[in-house]
């Protein structure tokens, strides 16, 4: 285990994205070297494999990190499915989207989400401060903030994305889509006797299935609970539950014509 030297953890961290996006995309990432499709994503494994090892040795002994990689593993092709069905939900919920290729290669929703499925798994397994670092790098590459505690369900679909903020305790089921400055977060915090937060309870909103929510809405709080097929629009501010089928939406302005010039 590496200790109280952290200069080359977040180097190494990039670099294990790069790996992974290019093992689960070799046609799209990684070197241009003219080898087989399948010879290079082996060798990006590898990689991967070696980077995110190294990492996690900053934290884990080096026997705790090879069993947490090898636990990740055996999700991997569960997380290359995943992201198959966002991309897929971007291609269909995009009018804009010429190609899937045109998804993975320019929509910031794509490494947002896919390093996020990534994390989540190495979260579960109790990995510590490297998913989340993982995230946050793609925050700052894309605006997309998703801790890597949240649970999101299969087709999930951020449009333009700059701003979106999703909460650790958050849940979102299947075929979600959000708009850029949407906040799934948290309405207060409960406080121990010496003022700091409590830590390890629900803060964040639920959304169910196929719920599309608008640029600009704030969902708060723990007790909040978007229904299936619900419909938040735009700039809204909701603290409590809401119905399946409803549609909540702020009252839209309608400016007066004023004289010809």
């Amino acid at each position: 285990m590496v200790k109280n030297n952290y200069l080359g953890l977040k180097n190494t961290v990039d670099e294990t994205l790069e790996h992974y996006f290019a093992a689960l995309f070799p046609l799209y990432f990684g070197s241009e070297e003219c080898i087989d499709e399948e010879e290079k994503r082996k060798k990006e494994f590898a990689l991967f494999k070696d980077c995110l090892v190294k990492a996690m040795k900053y934290f884990l002994d080096d026997g705790d990190a090879r069993l947490a990689f090898a636990s990740a593993e055996e999700k991997l092709p569960e997380i290359a499915e995943m992201i198959e069905t966002d991309i897929q939900a971007a291609y269909e919920g995009d009018p804009a989207a010429v190609s899937p290729s045109e998804v993975i290669l320019t929509y910031p929703a794509f490494p947002a989400i896919s390093v996020y499925r990534l994390a989540h798994e190495l979260y579960l397994l109790k990995v510590p401060v490297i998913p989340r670092m993982m995230t946050e790098l793609e925050h700052s590459r894309t605006g997309i903030d998703i801790h890597p505690g949240a649970q999101i369900g299969p087709y999930f679909f951020i449009d333009h994305g700059t701003g979106v903020v999703i909460g650790e305790t958050t849940t979102i089921g299947e075929r979600v889509k959000l708009y850029q400055h949407v906040t799934l977060g948290a309405k207060s915090f409960e406080l121990n006797p010496d003022g700091t937060p409590v830590k390890g309870i629900k803060r964040h909103p639920d959304v169910g299935d196929r719920v599309v929510i608008y640029s600009g809405a704030t969902v708060l709080g723990g007790n909040t609970k978007i229904g299936h097929d619900a419909v938040i629009g735009g700039n809204t501010w909701v603290t409590s539950s809401v119905a399946p089928g409803e549609t909540i939406s702020i009252r839209a302005y309608r400016s007066t014509p004023g004289p010809e010039i």
